[in-house]
């Protein structure tokens, strides 16, 4: 294996079922695909409804895969998933294995794979970050609505895409009725419940040392408007040798196009996302008051907002 020099691809599903229930272009389904197909393994992050957690799992079948796509607005736990991927790997000689995780965890995983002389038989691809919010947080804030609601939380989506890939869709569905949980995600927007080593990650860059980078290909329509997708965009940063010979292999399944690293710039290749000015004030509410008041507070789009965003909608910005 040996870094390379960037290869950025735009890409999304051909299968427009795939397209349809991934956050972007469809990236996550289309690589692990290729390794659930040939009986290899998978370690990915899902959520657990009963504990109100992302986990890592490993996988091996398309339907625990299927239940790890979409992305989670919450830190998610490694656990002891490192170790189960090297025993899997010991008790399956001839097999290999995807590691899909954040940056952060990502380059654990590699230096983990490289001290047990395993990193010839994993691929490691990392997942474009924003930032980690409290995984307390989050609990706190689900079971709050399961109290108001009178059920169990049984889906959860932050970008449902009825409405397209710009304008996503996130909610929980208790007793079959969907739940707006446009609070919570504009509480992740505002900066202020990320973690504090998210304000300085040095993985907020386009140089990596994974085999490739995904994420969305944010101003796609500005930057390739032939190849936009209203329906989801996906961004491939190839990095090394093992990751171009990877995306060689599901190229097929893909409508895609080369592009460089100046049409996919967006923030979080660059630059980690900066701390709001309200982080103090949000977590000395949260102790003093809850999860609720700080929803309410910090997670409410204002009345002069709503008014200018129906302004908008009605006149088209002019």
């Amino acid at each position: 294996m040996k870094q390379i020099h960037t290869i950025v691809y735009a890409a999304r599903s051909k299968d427009k079922h795939i397209l349809l229930k991934s956050s972007s272009g469809g990236a996550f389904i289309t690589i692990s695909d290729l390794f659930i197909q040939n009986k290899n393994a998978v370690v990915c992050a899902i959520y657990d409804y009963k504990d109100k957690e992302t986990k890592f799992n490993l996988i091996t079948t398309a339907q625990e895969r299927d239940a790890a796509c979409g992305s989670k607005y919450m830190q998610s736990k490694p656990g002891a998933v490192f170790k189960e991927a090297f025993q899997w790997l010991m008790e399956n000689q001839d097999k290999n294995l995807l590691f899909i995780g954040m940056g952060c965890q990502a380059e654990g995983f590699r230096r983990f794979a490289e001290m047990k002389n395993i990193r010839e038989r994993v691929w490691i691809v990392d997942i474009v970050c924003h930032g980690s919010p409290s995984p307390k947080l989050w609990r706190e804030y689900a079971s709050s609505i399961e109290k108001r609601q009178g059920g169990e939380i049984t889906y959860l989506t932050f970008k449902d895409k009825r409405n397209g890939w710009k304008s996503p869709t996130a909610l929980v569905k208790i007793g079959g009725k969907e739940v707006s949980i446009g609070d919570y995600v504009r509480v992740f927007y505002s900066h202020c419940a990320l973690r504090p080593s998210c304000h300085k990650c040095p993985y907020a860059t386009i140089d990596r040392k994974t085999d490739i980078t995904i994420g969305d290909f944010w101003h796609i329509e500005d930057m390739i408007p032939d190849f936009y997708d209203e329906m989801g965009n996906s961004l491939f940063l190839i990095h090394t040798d093992r990751g171009e010979q990877l995306f060689d292999q599901i190229k097929k399944n893909l409508d895609y196009q080369l592009s460089d690293t100046q049409q996919c710039r967006q923030k979080n290749l660059e630059t980690p996302t900066q701390a709001s000015e309200r982080r103090r004030e949000f977590w000395n509410d949260y102790q003093r008051y809850g999860v609720d008041y700080i929803m309410k507070k910090y997670g409410t789009v204002s009345l002069k907002i709503k008014l200018k965003n129906k302004f908008f909608k009605i006149f088209g910005g002019k």
